[in-house]
């Protein structure tokens, strides 16, 4: 009996698993497609597409990204973009574990109200503070300046939430044992909860860096200097260069696959924290 239900289940099974297939199939097609029409255009002399054939690979792919880099000087933009997204990406991580160090391991009047006002934050994104912020930021002499384009982002409620989650699942043991051995707070954040939470550390830094790297308003917004821009409002340079009337797409599409390529590189090279991070989220 247990063989004949088997065999009965087997080709359900099976194609069961199929449709699963076929259905992740075609989703991370429909996903790529924007992408894969980018990389296409970003190959052909014009790039523009009036049929069906226009989407077959072009011959001017090696032109096109070094017109890019040189002429446009995406090198320099691509640069600033990395240089802003570290200096965010080390400024939140640092605040964010002090904070959350002081939230789960300090007893303080209103410890609880401080954590909520924390959270509330998350209801003032940057660009709703962009007046504000603008009048402090050249008043402070900090226009057209890196300092401009990272300050106002090193503040983190969402980091400071899941490094307190992830600091409030380790053991009590450990935190007695390191009182006992005299430990203080700051050798027990770099001794022993850092250690501790490399893939949570990881798997936020991705997050953030990818974050960063995609800001487009504030940086257009701050920035006047063409030699300080970052690459996403480097796109949008290149959109305004209209040769004969008409709009260079296969070289805004060689700049945009350009800069999909290092928060392409961060999710490789981290998947696995960064799948961890979500992970205890759900949590």
């Amino acid at each position: 009996m247990d063989r004949v239900a088997e065999s009965l289940e087997k080709p359900t099974t099976d194609r069961t698993q199929l449709l699963v297939h076929v259905g992740l199939g075609v989703s991370v097609f429909l996903m790529a497609f924007p992408i894969l029409i980018a990389l296409l255009v970003s190959t052909q002399e014009q790039g523009v597409i009036n049929s069906v054939g226009d989407l077959a690979p072009g011959s001017h792919m090696v032109e096109n990204y070094e017109t890019v880099m040189t002429d446009y000087n995406f090198g320099v933009y691509l640069l600033n973009s990395f240089i802003m997204s570290i200096i965010i990406v080390v400024g939140k991580l640092a605040i964010s574990l002090l904070a959350a160090l002081a939230i789960v391991y300090y007893r303080f009047p209103f410890k609880n109200l401080m954590f909520m006002l924390i959270l509330f934050t998350l209801m003032l994104p940057v660009p709703v503070r962009f007046v504000p912020l603008f009048n402090i930021v050249t008043d402070l002499g900090w226009y057209n300046s890196m300092l401009a384009l990272t300050i106002p982002y090193l503040a983190s409620a969402t980091t400071v939430f899941l490094l307190r989650q992830h600091f409030l699942s380790i053991p009590a043991s450990i935190v007695e044992q390191a009182k006992l051995d005299g430990i203080g707070p700051l050798k027990f954040l770099i001794y022993v909860l850092i250690p501790m939470s490399k893939g949570m550390l990881a798997g936020v830094s991705v997050i953030m860096f990818i974050y960063a790297w995609n800001q487009y308003l504030w940086p257009l917004v701050i920035i006047d200097s063409q030699a300080q821009q970052v690459t996403q409002v480097g796109i949008t340079l290149l959109q305004g260069d209209i040769q004969a009337g008409e709009l260079q797409w296969s070289i805004v599409m060689a700049g945009a696959i350009i800069t999909l390529i290092p928060p392409l590189l961060a999710l490789i090279a981290f998947r696995k924290p960064l799948l961890e991070t979500f992970g205890v989220q759900q949590k």
